[in-house]
């Protein structure tokens, strides 16, 4: 495993990227300087052209546990509970502040090709958004799975909400938001937040066959497969009927879905 800094490894085998937070220490919770880091990790491992897929995970006992917000937080109150007695400088220096936080998960979100979280241990808050923007997720037994936004008083950010109730539906979705309910693996899975609950020992070999697996289709088809996944989520039946429709005769065009067509007919 090469390193791009101690606080990211990354290595590449069987064109699978895998990205893994290394700072154990804090079980791998973001401050804007890891979170800047690992966007651009992200977003150049999709780029290269000897990927095919993208695992995320963590090192020792948590996945990402959070974010640091020790300097995102403020002596200026709103004592009334009323939003617009904030002053415009500090609804600026914020939302620039928790944007760079958020880099990660949008650039996870938004990879064009195929993406794993294998989460190994605790994922919370900003944890959970990094879970949340794979395409799929597999958990060990030993993960612990928590919103965490509200114990601190805090409200989700960074897409949470509407990723956590895309994925698990609106009751279970309150439920770990309002509620504050955590999950283990194998709850998980019950609920949808991740596809697969394995053992710690089998967890990296899972995520790698899988991603391994994805990595070995036509890239093109693949890309143009996940865009029309995305599609589907915002859009009605007739509409991705029609982008499947185009996006079907296209693939035809090309030389290597033409030649795995030979070799299915031998």
């Amino acid at each position: 495993m090469s390193a791009l800094s101690h606080k990211v490894l990354t290595d590449i085998t069987d064109r699978v990227a895998t990205i893994t937070l290394n700072v154990p220490e804090r079980r791998n919770a973001l401050d804007p300087e890891l979170a800047k880091e690992l966007a651009g990790i992200i977003r150049s491992m999709d780029a290269d052209p000897g990927t095919g897929a993208l695992v995320i995970t963590g090192s020792g006992k948590g996945f990402c546990a959070g974010a640091n917000l020790d300097n995102l937080t403020t002596s200026e109150t709103t004592p009334d509970d009323k939003e617009e007695t904030l002053t415009a400088s500090l609804r600026e220096e914020r939302r620039a502040a928790y944007t760079a936080l958020y880099e990660p998960f949008l650039a996870l979100r938004s990879a064009r090709k195929p993406t794993v979280a294998a989460v190994n241990g605790a994922a919370v808050g900003a944890g959970l958004n990094l879970l949340l923007a794979a395409d799929i997720a597999i958990a060990s037994e030993e993960a612990k799975i928590l919103s965490g936004f509200l114990r601190i008083g805090l409200h989700p950010g960074g897409g949470n909400t509407s990723m956590l109730t895309e994925r698990v539906g609106p009751q279970a979705a309150a439920a770990l938001t309002l509620f504050g309910e955590t999950v283990d693996g194998k709850e998980a899975k019950r609920i949808g937040l991740v596809h697969d609950c394995v053992s710690a020992e089998n967890l990296a070999e899972k995520a790698h066959s899988m991603a391994a697996k994805a990595a070995s289709f036509p890239l093109a088809s693949t890309i143009r497969v996940k865009e029309t996944l995305g599609l589907s989520r915002r859009a009605d039946f007739h509409t991705v009927l029609e982008a499947e429709t185009t996006a079907q005769i296209w693939t035809t065009t090309l030389p290597e879905t033409a030649e795995r067509l030979r070799a299915a007919r031998k």
